[in-house]
């Protein structure tokens, strides 16, 4: 096992790794929507906060040399299914024609008071 880490995303909010790649996969631990550059909350609303999640996402597997496309599996927590809609309409364009499994579901609360929190398992192939 080999934990993982990019510069171009936020750090860790805990003792864990940012992802851990085993036997050709990569564990992507959940993101949150902090900008990388202030390492603080975005403070917007559900769009905002998704677009930035799926932005650290983006970056953090381009960092590692795979793409969204290497996806297989995606679990989205929300603090209310009420944002459901907003959220899917984000993430489809990001996963336009590659559509990974997917869960999601609803939270009492998030670290730092997050919106949204979105954790992957992807292919290194």
């Amino acid at each position: 096992m080999i934990a993982l880490s990019s510069k171009f995303t936020p750090a860790a909010v805990g003792p864990y790794s940012q992802a851990i790649e085993h036997s050709g996969l990569i564990y992507l631990s959940g993101m949150l929507p902090i900008k990388p550059e202030t390492n603080q909350l975005v403070n917007s609303n559900i769009a905002g906060q998704t677009e930035q999640v799926l932005t650290n996402i983006k970056l953090f597997l381009e960092d590692q040399g795979v793409s969204l496309h290497n996806v297989v599996k995606t679990t989205i927590y929300l603090t209310s299914m009420n944002d459901f809609e907003i959220v899917n309409s984000i993430y489809s364009s990001y996963f336009s024609i590659h559509r990974p499994a997917r869960s999601c579901v609803e939270v009492s609360a998030l670290p730092k008071g997050a919106l949204i929190e979105i954790e992957a398992i992807v292919a290194k192939e």
